[in-house]
């Protein structure tokens, strides 16, 4: 009988965030025909500009009657100018109005370095990656303008999972659906790590914020790969964390798993097995998926007689003879 799934999602904690996601993790490149994240439609006239709701959860797009030179320099000090003054009705937020400051920043060919200083590090987690997508997305309409790269006091900035940022594009906030971040929901879903022998898979469930904008297949597939938060003894991970996510997508049932070749590098005594049933009973847990397809670029990897798994309840233990529910919370370690 498949089990049911945990997915509780909780408006009233909004302005709280994940990962992943994550890194997973957090606004994309839209036309400037489309609707912004409260259905009005953007005027052409301006140039538009990324802004942040009051509430914190969304990104706004409002056009500001100025012209770009078509000199980088110039055009970038003209934006982020802009990006420091909040509007008069204080209907939205600016990105750069919080209590932060550029210390520099450099124009090169096709990139931006902005540096900002210590306090950057003082935003909560779905504020910073608002602003951070207000600024790139403001950012990447300066002709020629590819890359930008945020640094903290000199340092490439890092995400909440300790991991660098690294360049951001235009692609860098566009899910699967092609649409912008713009709201965020709680989720409790269950996980599976494997016990220290390696041999065997035990549930915790991880209570977190993500974008409604990533599939929620993708998120539990990029949280398995992330591995335990450390916040309980017992749990280790089950795939290497270099494992890179090419496709998530799930039709009739079945969720189709495209990973790249870091999953087959095994982590500590876990095999490649039970790594992808780590994968599988997360995934089953979810209402839309029954079975799942796990392929290796495209292929389905040697080591395994057949893509397709269903749910397997008999390699699952318990940490404790009480089988109290493990829970991870968002945010603490």
């Amino acid at each position: 009988m498949k089990r049911q799934a945990i997915v509780i999602k909780k408006n009233k904690y909004l302005k709280r965030m994940i990962s992943a996601l994550i890194t997973a993790v957090i606004c994309a490149c839209l036309p400037l025909t489309m609707l912004t994240g409260c259905n009005e439609q953007v005027q052409e006239t301006g140039i538009p500009i990324y802004y942040i709701s009051n509430t914190e959860t969304k990104l706004e797009i409002h056009p500001v009657d100025i012209e770009l030179t078509g000199d980088r320099a110039q055009d970038v000090t003209t934006l982020l100018e802009i990006l420091k003054e909040n509007p008069e009705s204080l209907m939205y937020k600016a990105p750069l109005s919080y209590p932060f400051e550029i210390k520099s920043y450099k124009v090169d060919d096709t990139r931006i370095t902005i540096d900002f200083n210590e306090e950057y590090k003082n935003l909560g987690v779905t504020t910073e990656v608002l602003v951070r997508a207000a600024i790139v997305q403001t950012l990447l309409q300066v002709k020629g303008i590819k890359y930008i790269f945020f640094n903290v006091e000199g340092e490439s900035l890092q995400d909440n999972m300790g991991k660098p940022v690294g360049r951001m594009s235009a692609k860098t906030f566009i899910y699967n659906d092609g649409n912008a971040i713009n709201t965020y929901d709680e989720v409790v879903i269950r996980l599976f790590f494997a016990n220290e022998e390696g041999n065997a898979l035990i549930g915790a469930y991880r209570d977190k914020f993500y974008s409604t904008n990533v599939p929620l297949e993708l998120f539990v597939v990029e949280e398995t790969i992330a591995g335990p938060s450390g916040q309980i003894e017992g749990l280790y991970p089950t795939i290497n964390p270099e494992t890179n996510v090419i496709s998530v997508s799930t039709s009739d049932g079945v969720c189709y798993v495209n990973l790249d070749s870091g999953f087959t590098t095994t982590v500590g005594n876990v095999p490649t097995e039970m790594a992808a049933y780590s994968l599988v009973n997360a995934l089953t847990e979810l209402p839309s998926v029954d079975k799942v397809q796990i392929l290796v670029n495209g292929e389905v990897p040697a080591i395994f007689q057949s893509s397709t798994f269903e749910r397997n309840e008999d390699i699952v233990i318990t940490l404790t003879d009480d089988e109290e529910p493990i829970v991870e919370t968002d945010g603490e370690s």
